[in-house]
């Protein structure tokens, strides 16, 4: 079996594959023409994380492929609808990055609700200005997590041993998945939260957060978006952080990765991180495991 890797898995997964008798070549950072060439030379496999994007040309130019895998959740950077219709199975790793992703939607939580790069940022200029750092504590107060699935799951219950209300809307989930989280309408979810947090793909229809959604949610609330960029309206962000009715947000996705909005990166009341939700050791080393997983068991060797 001929697997090819097109972004960073971990080590010791790439050298269980090469222990199993697969042959694994690595190939990084190609754009769409240098993929297609490449998989012109005839692989089994492909595995990709969320910088490769497979679409239709790579997905033609293919010879003998047979399986695409993206290490991760979302599947928004590869054409798999046209790629089954081809014959292509395609995978994704759902379980391995649940966890990390919903620690880090905690830790902007945290973050705006205590505006610790405010406050580094002021001690590093020589300041000790207490006063202009007052904060809020989760406990006791909602947040509402827009799809419950595993990683809105994983962040519902950290929520409710911190002592927050949890409500939750998923257009794909009408009974509640877990004990005190209380499903609701996405509008009612956007009235009532203090904190919403995003776990959703994109919606090919347009942003799941746009400026009638922000227009609904409450005076001073916070929102995170640990998912997808495409998820929110940037501009209609903007206007809500600009005009105070949004106290802050949180964002780890952005709708052009690297991100070029300059308003939005300089922002004061936005907490920023490099697309990571996934960028953890433990969730590495599980996301390695389960494609080490599917590759032997389709190689026959599992």
């Amino acid at each position: 079996m001929k697997v090819l890797i097109c972004d960073p898995v971990d080590e010791k997964a790439l050298g269980r594959l090469r222990e199993g008798g697969i042959s694994v070549t690595v190939r990084t950072g190609m754009g769409p023409e240098e993929l297609g060439a490449e998989l012109g030379k005839g692989y089994d496999a492909i595995v990709v994380r969320s910088a490769t994007k497979v679409r239709k040309g790579a997905i033609d130019a293919a010879r003998g492929l047979q399986l695409i895998i993206r290490a991760g959740v979302g599947l928004d950077n590869v054409d798999a609808e046209y790629a089954r219709a081809k014959g292509i199975e395609v995978l994704n790793t759902p379980r391995a990055s649940s966890d990390s992703v919903a620690e880090l939607a905690l830790a902007h939580m945290f973050a705006l609700a205590r505006s610790l790069p405010q406050a580094t940022q002021s001690i590093r200029e020589g300041k000790w200005d207490k006063k202009s750092f007052v904060g809020i504590e989760l406990q006791g107060k909602t947040l509402g997590v827009v799809g419950i699935g595993r990683i809105g799951q994983a962040l519902a219950r950290r929520a409710l041993a911190l002592g927050m209300e949890v409500v939750a809307f998923d257009k794909f989930v009408k009974e509640s998945p877990l004990p005190g989280v209380r499903m609701v309408s996405l509008d009612e979810l956007l009235r009532t939260s203090d904190f919403v947090s995003l776990h959703v793909p994109p919606d090919p229809a347009g942003p799941v957060i746009g400026a009638r959604e922000l227009g609904l949610m409450k005076d001073g609330a916070y929102l995170v978006n640990c998912a997808r960029g495409e998820v929110v309206d940037e501009a209609a962000l903007l206007q809500a952080l600009n005009s105070g009715k949004l106290a802050g947000a949180g964002l780890d996705v952005f709708a052009v990765e690297p991100p070029t909005n300059a308003e939005l990166l300089r922002h004061p009341k936005v907490t920023l991180t490099p697309h990571i939700g996934a960028q953890t050791k433990e969730a590495q080393e599980r996301i390695g495991d389960e494609l080490v997983e599917l590759l032997l068991a389709r190689a026959g060797k599992g």
